[in-house]
């Protein structure tokens, strides 16, 4: 997740916010507590760096013509580039870290995989929907992007919905998922104006099918508890101009929650429920 602060890998403490842990206070060698991920990889540029829309082109494909690009949270090299990844980028308002290493579950399941995994699941059920699906980064980068280039792909591929994937690296025995949406900022070179209404139809399309795909309930200790949480702190967010959301699919720290986001069907579940809310959003 990215975070506000000297360290993004922590976050603001207040509204009920815990700090978060980053990685690199983990063993270097994380135990194997984790199902595998079992999505095949592929290039970011998957299925959109050809230019073509969709992929089956069927007349009763719902997505043809729809661009969407899944930005999966961190990076699992990033724990070996900590220089890199800790240089500031202009997110417009301030200065932030280009990157973390992201949070893991306790018997050390790094979020990084996680997000890998899931999003590449939901790749493969948008592009059966006919969607032109791009990620940011497919595990195939030294590290990052830095948040800054993340949204920058979402824009310069006029992305007609964008998701980050993320987990939550909250305190143990606080639960539940939140959708992040984009506070309405201008400064530098953010601007969210045009964003903030569209981007909280995509969040509250993705809180509402996620919640269904999944079992999970919204978190309680975000915001007011609707599962909905604005900041204006995400350079991921700030500079993006088209419409994005981010998505904690749980806490990691919290041995029930991560009892799910280790185990594999659960995660093809987050991913449907992703998939769905992203096509119930663009049929809108």
């Amino acid at each position: 997740m990215e975070f506000p602060g000297r360290f993004e890998g922590r976050r603001r403490r207040g509204r009920g916010e815990r700090a978060h842990d980053l990685l690199d206070v983990l063993p270097a060698a994380p135990s194997s507590g984790a199902s595998t991920p079992s999505a095949p990889s592929a290039p970011s540029g998957h299925s959109g760096q050809s230019g073509q829309s969709g992929q089956s082109g069927k007349p009763g494909d719902p997505l043809k013509g729809k661009v969407v690009v899944i930005d999966p949270g961190h990076n699992p090299h990033n724990r070996d580039h900590p220089s890199r990844i800790a240089r500031l980028v202009d997110i417009g308002t301030e200065k932030k870290e280009c990157d973390t290493t992201g949070t893991a579950t306790n018997s050390g399941y790094p979020e990084a995989s996680f997000t890998l995994d899931v999003a590449r699941r939901a790749r493969t059920l948008l592009e059966a929907r006919g969607a032109t699906v791009r990620f940011t980064q497919d595990g195939d980068r030294p590290y990052g992007p830095c948040v800054d280039e993340r949204a920058e792909i979402g824009n310069k591929a006029h992305a007609d919905a964008v998701v980050s994937v993320h987990a939550d690296g909250a305190a143990a025995g606080e639960r539940g998922f939140h959708v992040i949406l984009p506070k309405s900022v201008r400064g530098g070179g953010a601007d969210t104006s045009a964003i903030t209404a569209p981007s909280r139809q995509l969040g509250e399309r993705l809180r509402g099918e996620f919640a269904k795909a999944t079992g999970s309930t919204p978190a309680q200790y975000i915001g007011d508890g609707s599962g909905l949480d604005v900041r204006g702190d995400l350079g991921g967010l700030n500079l993006s101009t088209v419409p994005k959301v981010f998505i904690e699919c749980g806490n990691m720290r919290d041995s029930q929650d991560a009892a799910e986001l280790t185990d594999t069907a659960w995660r093809e579940r987050a991913a449907r429920g992703i998939a769905q809310g992203i096509t119930d959003f663009l049929n809108e």
